[in-house]
């Protein structure tokens, strides 16, 4: 949990916050399919709904109050990936800052998997 202080006191933030904010942010970037999720049985990456999303972001904080984002993404067929993860890490830190006063150090996307059409 991260924890700031203004002149009225401390707020706390939760990681859920986080968590929605940047599923949120990168789902609405052009040419992301959705949020994945790697299975521990079989190995094999599963997309997920709108509401378990979270699954496929991790945070981190660290020790300078900044928070670590790690995104697992499927993606359109037809995308220069390193153009969409530029966008994305872009979006995500501005939705996240912008949404908690919380400075973001690091976005890790991982595309797990490219869908067609």
């Amino acid at each position: 949990m991260v924890r700031l202080q203004n002149e009225h006191g401390y707020i706390y933030i939760a990681r859920d916050v986080f968590t929605i904010l940047t599923g949120d942010a990168a789902t609405n970037c052009f040419g992301v399919k959705g949020m994945t999720v790697r299975s521990v049985t079989d190995g094999l990456v599963h997309l997920l709904k709108m509401e378990s999303m979270g699954k496929g972001v991790h945070i981190t904080y660290n020790d300078d109050n900044t928070i670590s984002i790690e995104l697992h993404i499927a993606v359109d067929q037809e995308v220069d990936i390193p153009v969409i993860c530029d966008s994305i890490m872009d979006r995500v830190r501005y939705q996240v800052t912008k949404g908690t006063g919380v400075d973001v150090k690091r976005v890790d996307i991982f595309v797990d998997s490219i869908l067609l059409g």
